[in-house]
């Protein structure tokens, strides 16, 4: 059974109860337990509904389960499985002052996982290998191969047993953040590994490849399918122009000071008919978001559609803007590629939505003193959604634009083209920003 331990870090101390402890002393597990299960729907119940977690199901459960906790570890376990059930990806166990030194149990496999060299992704309903290298790689894995079965399990109900398994303890907030992950990281097992694949090759034909899971693969590749020719930049903010020359800059993080390397990137793009950015597979972080929107508001003007919002930096880009988004765009990488949607900037494409999971957050300390829980009590950026905020939704895209297994096999990315199209042809039906109204000068 795979057991991803990537929420904490790794502890082990001195318990409040060696192992086999009696029940009168295994009582203080279920206390914590207890009041976690009374907190936890006081702080997050109303999150319940929509991710559909039936929380009566989730407290007969693991009441049940904290009864069977003989020492500290084991607890840490339950916690981090009950703490998955909120659905909630900021969610996590973290040590008091007391826990700092818990492990998990020896049943638990903690293992370091390697990746396969491999990446999938849906095209309607059928999954295709999006990205292969290392170890894929060797073992003759084509890009644009549709994958029909793994270990001999079709793929779809192989993928609907890896994300439940994941799932056990790793809180995802919504399915497609879920599903998607189990496609990129969640293909992740211990080095030495196999993996075995039926294949649809590009070409049509039918082949079958094990992949041996060694200690140098990656365990996921997230963003583009391929960068335009001549991209630079630091690898958070990657910058250049594609081939019909519009600029593009690809965000892989959100760093504290975006918006001022947003500016150099701006600076080495100069004037251009249109911008691409893409935010796809962006980790988040934390910077000022009205400083990143004030780049692409002429000098000394504003936009008001949902929120005002003022021109900032030395050379803001007053031209049409399309942003591209993917289910692994997270938490700040949500807020700052939505707010060109919901602000009424940019037009978005995507495969899907974002991941939704953004939020605001608080630790729950448990009475052990050993642990606490933190987790998300409240939405962010409640205007977006019709206001229903992100948490647990995500940023759906204006339109929603899947790979072409084509382009796949010849290292095109599909979404880069499509976002040149719409420049191309602008739909500004779709976007309350229009350049016209802010003497935005076209380059000729």
């Amino acid at each position: 059974m795979l057991r991803r331990c990537v929420l904490i870090t790794t502890l082990s101390i001195a318990g409040l109860a060696p192992p086999g402890a009696a029940r009168a002393e295994d009582s203080v597990y279920v206390r914590d337990v207890a009041f976690a299960l009374d907190e936890l729907e006081k702080r997050c119940g109303h999150f319940f509904e929509l991710k559909s977690i039936d929380w009566r199901r989730v407290r007969a459960e693991f009441t049940k389960e904290a009864r069977e906790v003989r020492d500290d570890s084991e607890h840490l376990w339950l916690l981090i499985r009950l703490t998955a059930r909120l659905r909630d990806g900021h969610a996590r166990v973290v040590p008091l002052e007391r826990g700092k030194s818990v492990g998990l149990p020896e049943s638990v496999d903690s293992a370091e996982r390697v990746g396969p060299g491999m990446a999938w992704c849906e095209i309607g309903k059928r999954v295709y290998v999006k990205h292969a290298w290392s170890s894929a790689q060797r073992a003759g894995v084509e890009v644009g191969s549709q994958v029909v079965a793994v270990d001999d399990v079709p793929v779809d109900k192989w993928l609907d047993g890896r994300v439940e398994e994941l799932r056990d303890s790793i809180g995802f907030s919504t399915d497609h953040h879920a599903r998607t992950y189990a496609m990129h990281g969640g293909l992740a097992m211990p080095g030495g590994s196999t993996l075995k694949l039926e294949l649809r090759l590009p070409r049509g034909k039918r082949s079958k490849k094990t992949i041996t899971y060694s200690g140098n693969a990656s365990g996921r590749h997230q963003g583009p399918i391929a960068f335009p020719e001549g991209i630079e930049g630091d690898g958070d903010v990657s910058y250049g122009k594609t081939a019909r020359g519009f600029g593009y800059v690809h965000l892989r993080k959100c760093p504290r000071d975006l918006p001022e390397r947003m500016d150099r990137a701006l600076a080495a793009i100069g004037n251009v008919p249109g911008l691409v950015l893409d935010f796809r597979g962006n980790s988040g972080g934390a910077f000022d978001h009205d400083g990143l929107l004030g780049r692409f508001i002429p000098k000394d003007r504003e936009i008001a559609f949902a929120k005002r919002v003022a021109s900032a930096g030395p050379e803001p880009y007053g031209g049409p803007i399309v942003v591209i988004v993917d289910s692994l765009v997270v938490s700040a990488g949500e807020t700052g590629s939505g707010m060109f949607k919901e602000d009424g900037r940019a037009y978005m494409i995507g495969e899907g939505p974002t991941a939704g999971m953004s939020s605001q957050k608080t630790t729950v300390e448990l009475p052990s003193g050993l642990f606490g829980l933190y987790v998300s009590i409240g939405s962010n950026k409640g205007r977006f959604n019709e206001g229903r905020g992100i948490e647990g939704i995500g940023v759906p895209p204006h339109e929603t634009i899947a790979y072409d297994p084509k382009d796949l096999a010849k290292g095109v990315d599909t979404l880069i083209e499509a976002a040149e199209k719409r420049l191309l042809r602008f739909p500004q039906k779709n976007v309350p920003y229009d350049p016209d109204d802010f003497d935005w000068k076209k380059p000729r």
